[in-house]
């Protein structure tokens, strides 16, 4: 994958202190984060910088078959949390700006922005001509309901947090909206491209059955809609015959299959079920080498599979037991155990940021494995023979198995011993949400930009989720400073400052992020994963059958 971040340097400056820098949908916003990102302006971008590339041989029209382990609870969309909506929602469901495989923002349903001089005022100028799945014209009031219903906590919706320095949403025109914040956020456009930012028609959620109703209807401006979801057997997605895009997208018709195990998906892929399949397990791979008609595409990814110590949970109150069990961890080996190297370790970062945001692995504390340190550790805190612990798993993730009893047998030598209990996704979330994670592993991806990372799951409430209970002020404060910091220099010097502290006080080990591995079969043509591991790249992608 290209570099994020790369330092691009515009070819225009104005001369005077706005600096209004001309045509920024083109040049990557961590690049401007190294520069100023005051009086920015946007305009429209070329149609192969949303979505991936646009192929000139592409056939209209055919039906793809996906298979996926993993499905998602229901589809309501602003109340339902977890990866496994994330994945197609953005299928039928988009944004005000599209963040594309590099990290770099584009107009998506606007057309246009601008951004004031201390990065609290962002003026969006909306497309024209959008419709909702529901027929609705897509307008400025659409936009200012979906934000103002996120943003609201008492809705219960799952990215009130993420949007909680909004103070106001103006629909100035009904092709014009403006947002003023509460405080400079320089992370605010990449935000919005999450799926926590995606609109709905205005009061949707004011009708009868309206949640319960996306399980079978979609609402969004995507290109697909949904038409049928089964639980535990499949999805139907069909082609908006009204989408905005010329053109797109390219095929008539997904389904995706819920396939229980991986065992299950390599023989669907074998003989043919499945057009095409994301590989959970990326060592499942090597069971495909030779396997005519099929390819195997990998790429670099955005997210991480880690360990999440909920600070309020038994013996993990103690920041002692918590590096006791940092210390126990062999990273690498877990990753081994889990997906036979098809990754990378972390430090306190995922993959796809480590290069421009993250602190280099060996200037982190608590790293290196140190059985010594760790039974002392355990000692002080009180526990010099040790301790007893559940450690939680998702039924579906199957790379949590086996990592699962690498950890098993790791954490043993130090005197921690695990008993395994497997949950399903939905009594996982329950507590994910109710912040009662206990000790656990986790999988999640993230937008290209640390703010996002870390935001929501460390910053102690309100303003923060805690999912883990860590309730860490120092922490807190540095997420503060981060998010309110216009330039890299001053953004990069403030998260690492965090980065060190999450390593020394451990309310989650960051172990390894997983490779996208991605199997096609030879009828599938122009696909590539986004590395958030959301399906976008299905708009462009066709099939020759």
């Amino acid at each position: 994958m290209p570099e994020i971040g790369r330092n691009v340097m515009p070819e225009t400056f104005d001369t005077n202190r706005r600096r209004l820098l001309k045509s920024v949908a083109a040049i990557p916003l961590l690049s401007l984060l190294g520069m100023s990102l005051t009086g920015v302006s946007a305009r429209a971008a070329a149609a192969d910088l949303v979505y991936g590339a646009s192929d000139p041989a592409a056939k209209q029209g055919g039906s793809l078959t996906v298979g996926s382990l993993i499905e998602p609870p229901s589809f309501d969309i602003y109340h339902q949390a977890g990866e496994a909506v994330n994945f197609v929602a953005p299928l039928m469901y988009q944004t005000l700006v599209y963040a594309d495989h590099d990290g770099n923002p584009h107009p998506l349903l606007a057309e246009s922005w601008e951004i004031n001089e201390d990065a609290s005022v962002y003026t969006f100028k909306l497309r024209s001509g959008v419709t909702f799945h529901t027929g609705q014209p897509f307008e400025a009031a659409d936009v200012k309901y979906s934000l103002d219903y996120m943003r609201n906590a008492e809705n219960g919706t799952i990215g009130a947090l993420d949007f909680a320095d909004i103070d106001t949403v103006e629909a100035i025109d009904p092709l014009t909206v403006r947002v003023t914040l509460k405080q400079p956020n320089s992370a605010f456009l990449i935000t919005l491209t999450h799926r926590n930012g995606s609109i709905i028609p205005r009061d949707w959620y004011a009708g009868e059955n309206a949640r319960a109703r996306l399980n079978s209807t979609s609402v969004g401006t995507g290109p697909f809609r949904l038409v049928e979801f089964v639980q535990n057997s499949y999805m139907r997605l069909e082609r908006n015959q009204d989408y905005w895009q010329p053109g797109l997208p390219y095929l008539d018709e997904i389904v995706v299959n819920f396939i229980p195990n991986s065992a299950g998906m390599l023989v669907a892929v074998r003989n043919g079920r499945v057009d095409m399949a994301v590989l959970v397990r990326p060592q499942d791979a090597e069971q495909l080498e030779g396997v005519g008609g099929l390819t195997v595409q990998r790429s670099r990814s955005l997210n991480q599979k880690s360990l999440d110590l909920d600070s309020e949970h038994g013996p993990l109150k103690d920041e002692r037991v918590r590096q006791a069990i940092a210390l126990l961890i062999d990273k690498e080996a877990v990753m081994q155990a889990a997906i036979s190297g098809y990754g990378q370790v972390l430090g306190t970062t995922v993959p796809g940021l480590q290069e421009r945001w993250g602190v280099p692995l060996g200037e982190l504390p608590n790293q290196t494995v140190d059985v010594d340190r760790a039974k002392a550790l355990l000692a002080e805190a009180g526990h010099p023979d040790g301790i007893d612990i559940e450690l939680r798993t998702i039924i579906g993730y199957d790379w949590m198995e086996p990592a699962a009893l690498t950890l098993v047998e790791q954490l043993a030598k130090g005197g921690v011993r695990v008993a395994i209990q497997r949950l399903d996704l939905g009594t996982w979330l329950q507590n994910f949400r109710a912040r009662q994670m206990g000790f656990t592993l986790n999988d999640w991806g993230t937008p290209p930009d640390p703010n996002i990372l870390y935001y929501r799951h460390f910053h102690k409430k309100p303003e923060g989720a805690d999912f883990r209970n860590w309730a860490n002020d120092e922490a807190s404060t540095l997420l503060d400073e981060g998010r309110q910091a216009l330039a890299y220099e001053d953004r990069k010097a403030i998260y690492d400052r965090f980065q060190k502290l999450l390593a020394e006080s451990v309310p989650t080990v960051m172990m390894f992020g997983a490779d996208h591995i991605v199997v096609v079969s030879d009828a599938v043509k122009n696909h590539a994963m986004h590395p958030i591991g959301w399906h976008f790249g299905l708009v462009k992608t066709w099939v020759d059958k």
